[in-house]
């Protein structure tokens, strides 16, 4: 039974292991957003917002990805505006605004 439940949970641990970090990172940041619209942490205007972010940081690594190489540079950047959005998405669903 014991070797069962080991088993069990390092595949689990395999899978969702297999997205970089940047993916996991991302896929965390877009289901926070449609947590916070289904719950009415936030408003539709705070939500284009932080769609937009969203949409613009997918473009960014499609740039930097585009001539094969992704330089410090563009790494430092692209980390920067994550982080820069992962602040945002909590500022906006802990601003007291609900969505009617």
């Amino acid at each position: 039974m014991k070797t069962i439940k080991f088993l069990t949970a390092f595949v689990l641990m395999l899978i969702i292991s297999t997205g970089t970090n940047a993916q996991l990172r991302s896929a965390n940041q877009h289901r926070r957003i449609a947590q916070g619209v289904r719950s009415g942490e936030l408003t539709r205007h705070e939500t284009r917002k932080l769609a937009r972010e969203q949409r613009n940081i997918r473009h960014e690594k499609r740039e930097a990805r585009a001539d094969g190489v992704v330089t410090a540079g563009e790494r430092r950047e692209i980390r920067h505006d994550t982080r820069k959005a992962n602040r945002n998405i909590f500022r906006k669903k802990h601003n007291r605004r609900e969505r009617f």
